[in-house]
């Protein structure tokens, strides 16, 4: 019997093959932590004994969920991130270099290798065909101090999407649409595996965006074969060197496949308050909104900007609306500025705040008002998810969040592209 992705990965870091429900021992590639997990994520791996990571050059802090730090409690948090890593030899992606799960593919995954990180979006690097899983600090804790973790090899579903997206459709829509059609808890421990014409077509962005919300569906990863596309990446960041073949075997066994015929996805949003909650963009023009949050691990890459600043070009932002777009990474800003895009983004309005994430976790940076309306490209939309209980956040692509700040409500941009 052949072999699905996520037991080809797992398998090449144990002693011999796995299948799905086995319980090993994995040696791991890299581990993540990001300023709301990293400090307890120390303060465990301090009551270990060991004095050092590992692999130090390989266990990364990053700085990015509250940067520039807007409270002393999470000031105080930076300084033993930055203690650590001066103690350890641990590498820290300092504030204002972007968000872990972009900083992540960008410099230090690599395809075929497992990845754990504290942070439950660490998923996207499966866009890399690598195996990345969030886990709890002290988990991370461990795996870091001693290169290697316990983990039961998960079933896999296998996402084939075949067909042409429409104009104005993107993998957000796409992902959102999965979502919609098998719930928030739909691939609770599951690999989701995608496939299809649809996906050999896609750039890595699209690709990051889908690993990404994986989790959202509550998969244990979301995986991709690699290709020409992911060689293309590495070779673009300087790393073809890293790129290796990973494919499943045609003979795998999946516990459940799952064919989706992509023309029929049209733009979606995701409504209050679970990610599952989706309606079409256009059946929601009654929804008026207050901000408008394009960024992200999930959407903040030059693409997505690309795709927003054409939309907003010779536009201007609806006076009863605030756009706040957080460049992914300092790469990704660097390139919106060489591009203009930039400067067409704070022309039409939009207050551009340092990479990093900005809005999406409530911490600073964009929180709402009591009842206020947030459409963000963000991946989740929890109650109080950007800082308030009382406010509502609804989940689109880029697109409809661009078309949308220049309307005011949520609007399909099917319209104009």
């Amino acid at each position: 019997m052949g072999q699905t992705l996520a037991e080809k990965i797992i398998s090449a870091h144990t002693d011999g093959p796995v299948k799905a429900g086995d319980l090993c021992i994995a040696k791991v590639d890299v581990t993540a932590v990001q300023d709301g997990t990293g400090p307890l994520t120390i303060s465990e791996f301090r009551k270990l004994g060991i004095a050092k990571p590992a692999n130090p050059e390989r266990m990364i802090l990053f700085i990015d969920h509250a940067t520039p730090s807007p409270r002393k409690e999470l000031s105080n948090s930076h300084m033993v991130m930055r203690q650590f890593a001066k103690e350890t030899g641990a590498v820290l992606s300092e504030g204002g270099t972007g968000v872990c799960h972009q900083r992540l593919v960008e410099q230090y995954v690599n395809p075929g290798e497992i990845l754990c990180g504290a942070d439950s979006h660490t998923c996207t690097s499966g866009a890399l065909g690598a195996f990345a899983t969030g886990m709890g600090s002290t988990d991370v804790a461990v795996a870091s101090a001693l290169g290697k973790t316990w983990l039961k090899v998960p079933q896999s579903y296998k996402i084939v999407v075949d067909g042409a997206l429409r104009h104005g459709v993107y993998a957000k829509d796409l992902m959102l649409y999965l979502i919609g059609l098998i719930g928030a808890d739909g691939a609770t421990y599951k690999a989701l595996e995608f496939t299809g014409s649809t996906i050999d077509n896609m750039s890595m962005s699209e690709r990051f965006t889908l690993a990404n919300m994986a989790v959202e569906a509550g998969a244990k990863c979301g995986l991709f074969a690699t290709d020409e596309k992911t060689f293309a990446f590495l070779q673009s960041r300087h790393r073809e060197y890293a790129f290796k073949k990973i494919q499943f075997d045609e003979d795998a066994e999946y516990e459940r496949v799952i064919n989706i015929d992509a023309s029929l996805v049209v733009p979606m949003v995701s409504c209050p308050h679970t990610v599952d909650n989706v309606k079409p963009a256009k059946d929601l023009s009654d929804v008026k909104i207050n901000q408008v949050f394009i960024g992200s691990c999930t959407n903040g890459r030059i693409e997505d900007l690309r795709i927003a600043a054409k939309i907003l070009k010779k536009q201007k932002v609806h006076p009863d609306v605030r756009l706040i777009v957080a460049p992914a990474s300092r790469d990704v800003m660097m390139q919106a500025l060489r591009e203009g895009i930039i400067e067409i983004l704070t022309y039409v309005g939009a207050s551009v705040i340092p990479p990093g994430c900005g809005p999406c976790v409530g911490v600073h940076a964009g929180i709402l008002g009591d009842g206020e309306v947030c459409l963000s490209t963000q991946n989740r939309n929890f109650k109080g998810r950007m800082g308030n209980p009382e406010g509502k956040i609804y989940l689109s692509s880029p697109a409809v969040a661009a078309y949308s700040a220049v309307c005011g409500y949520i609007a399909d941009p099917s319209e104009i592209l």
